[in-house]
């Protein structure tokens, strides 16, 4: 069975930076797609960012240019550097994983961790 924590989360002010990490146990991770959502209050969750094995990357398209995702096959981890981080981007981060990246695009996954909660505020 897959295991995600994540990591990272806290209060940063608008304009500010979070590295988020999670660490995934369980699993073949050097062959799983890896995915970041994120699940603000009153909204549906979303998908943030992937990364394939190949570290392929893709964005969803409100984060482009600010935001980084990244792997490290060695210690089972994907991060997710976020930069300029706004308001409405406070939400309760997850990270989760598939074989196939339509999969982790789609959000058809497994088992959701804890997460971690990032609060965008003055």
């Amino acid at each position: 069975q897959v295991q995600l924590v994540e990591s990272g989360g806290g209060l940063v002010q608008p304009g500010g930076s979070l590295r988020l990490s999670c660490a995934v146990s369980g699993s073949t991770f050097s062959i799983n797609a890896m995915g970041w959502y994120r699940h603000a209050p009153g909204k549906q969750r979303e998908l943030v960012a992937a990364i394939t094995t190949d570290g392929t990357t893709n964005y969803a398209e409100s984060v482009k240019g600010r935001f980084t995702v990244s792997r490290d096959n060695a210690k089972n981890t994907v991060y997710l550097q976020m930069t300029s981080l706004k308001p409405e981007e406070t939400a309760v981060y997850y990270c989760n994983t598939d074989r196939c990246l339509l999969a982790v695009v789609a959000g058809n996954v497994g088992a959701w961790g804890q997460g971690t909660e990032v609060t965008v505020c003055k």
